[in-house]
């Protein structure tokens, strides 16, 4: 991920001040914030969740479910707005999520979500603002 060049970009001092310490540490350490840490895991309202680094509509909320995990979950993502790679971190297969515009770190996609995708994109709620409808 780190050689593709993204539509927005920013240096390590630009990011530094843009993002929080907890978003930095997330979204360009590619870090996970603690379970159950952020309110939008509680967000209900229609509207769409949003990339803090860059702006881009990431999720809509109809897509967000109950996933029991304490990090918010979706099934679903915008066409186009995020993408994956291999994450081997932590003696672990995984895969990444990425935005697509700005490559920021926003979490993990699985394999047991509900239908119709059976996909859990779970989300660390620091890395997405809400934008209700």
């Amino acid at each position: 991920m780190d050689a593709k060049q993204f539509p927005v970009t920013h240096t390590d001092a630009e990011w530094r001040k843009l993002l929080t310490p907890e978003q930095y540490q997330v979204m360009r350490g590619h870090g996970t914030e603690r379970p159950g840490s952020c309110a939008l895991n509680f967000e209900k309202r229609a509207g769409s969740f949003t990339c803090v680094g860059c702006g881009q509509t990431l999720f809509r909320a109809k897509t967000k479910f109950e996933s029991g995990t304490g990090w918010p979950s979706f099934n679903d993502p915008v066409p186009g707005a995020v993408e994956t790679s291999e994450d081997r971190s932590y003696g672990m297969a995984r895969t990444e999520v990425h935005c697509s515009r700005c490559g920021s770190h926003l979490g993990h996609v699985f394999p047991d979500g509900p239908p119709p995708t059976h996909l859990r994109y779970c989300i660390n709620g620091v890395a997405m603002n809400f934008q209700p409808e």
